[in-house]
């Protein structure tokens, strides 16, 4: 029996206004950013491999790492928005190809519990946030460590619509599965050109309105 419906979303550039590896390079690299951002637009290695060598460079111990993450912009409506999902009857997950290391402090510092998160894995060590990326997982993907589209895919199975929200290239076979995409920045333009309607939102306060205004359909309705 599948459920009514599932709320996907990515974390950085979506549920945060700004991806935890800029906070890094801005706040750690200030000497190197040049480089490193235009090797990350260049991707002269794989998202995987660059987020590795940058989380596991970052040079501070635990309490530093953590005022570090302490200073990614969160949504302020994120929290609301999936209060309103589970009141309707839906479940909420996140899926990131950053890391869970600093997804959970977010939500635990914003009081957000029971939210599934499935990202890369995370560890404090060595001054560092080394990602446990397990090669043989049934999500496992070589350039981002956790392929999307694959989640999407496996979790839409159990519910009868499925609405992602997201802002990047690495989200797009992901939306594309979804009956209804939120999508932010760079997403907007790649929706487009797959021909896939979406709603536009700047942030997760556009996305309560939709919920507020779609609540009846939601409720009782169906695909």
């Amino acid at each position: 029996m599948t459920k009514r419906f599932l709320f996907i979303s990515d974390f950085d550039g979506t549920l945060s206004e700004k991806d935890f590896f800029h906070v890094v390079i801005d706040n750690h690299f200030q000497k190197e950013s040049e480089k490193l951002y235009s090797d990350w637009d260049r991707k002269v290695m794989t998202d995987l491999e660059y987020l590795s060598r940058l989380f596991a460079a970052i040079g501070r111990d635990q309490a530093g790492i953590d005022e570090d993450i302490d200073q990614i912009p969160f949504d302020p409506d994120a929290g609301k928005v999936i209060d309103h999902v589970r009141r309707l009857g839906g479940d909420f997950v996140v899926i990131s190809a950053g890391t869970d290391y600093y997804i959970k402090r977010i939500f635990k510092k914003y009081g957000i519990r029971d939210v599934r998160i499935i990202s890369n894995p995370g560890v404090y060590r060595d001054r560092g946030i080394h990602l446990d990326v397990d090669a043989d997982g049934p999500y496992y993907s070589r350039l981002y460590g956790v392929d999307k589209e694959k989640v999407a895919r496996d979790l839409s199975k159990d519910y009868d619509q499925v609405f992602f929200a997201g802002d990047s290239l690495p989200d797009l076979k992901a939306a594309m599965l979804a009956d209804t995409v939120f999508a932010k920045g760079k997403l907007q333009g790649l929706l487009d050109a797959e021909k896939k309607d979406y709603v536009a939102i700047t942030s997760f306060a556009d996305v309560e309105k939709y919920l507020t205004e779609h609540e009846e359909a939601l409720t009782h309705g169906s695909r």
